[in-house]
């Protein structure tokens, strides 16, 4: 049996190349009441159903950052599982809401690598990520840095 390899070295991550990353996960109601209570994030609009109904939508919304830690969490094995730091995101949208018992679905383009300029054994690696649902309506997008690991150091 073959150990679990969690995450790509930055020469194994190409620019221009696309990941479709292999988890996906659910949202349960439990899901979303658990986030809001962790974040203290109490808006009725994700909490309570009476108000959510009367709401545009008609129904509760997923929250955002919940949705947001879900799809960086599904990239970690393919993009930060290597990684030293993450550096920052940037341009975070929320493009189309996110409704109980959506299933959430992540890809990955490469954009961008820059060796270190003062340590050998790593590089930045900047990736645009792409949440969708399960009708294939784009949910989420950000950017981010991530430095990650050289396999091999000259």
């Amino acid at each position: 049996m073959n150990p679990s390899i969690l995450g790509l070295y930055f020469e194994e991550l190409e620019v221009g190349a696309e990941i479709s990353h292999s988890l996906s996960k659910t949202i349960f109601e439990s899901d979303n009441n658990f986030f809001s209570l962790l974040t203290m994030n109490h808006h009725p609009l994700h909490t309570n159903l009476d108000y959510a109904k009367k709401s545009q939508q008609g129904q509760i919304l997923v929250v955002g950052t919940l949705v947001f830690s879900l799809a960086v969490g599904m990239t970690v094995p393919d993009i930060s599982g290597k990684a030293i730091a993450n550096l920052g995101y940037e341009d975070v949208k929320h493009l189309n809401p996110v409704f109980i018992g959506d299933t959430i679905y992540v890809k990955t383009k490469v954009l961008d690598k820059i060796e270190s300029k003062t340590k050998p054994d790593r590089g930045i690696v900047y990736v645009e990520t792409m949440a969708y649902n399960q009708h294939g309506e784009n949910v989420l997008s950000f950017r981010r840095k991530v430095l990650i690991k050289k396999q091999f150091v000259l």
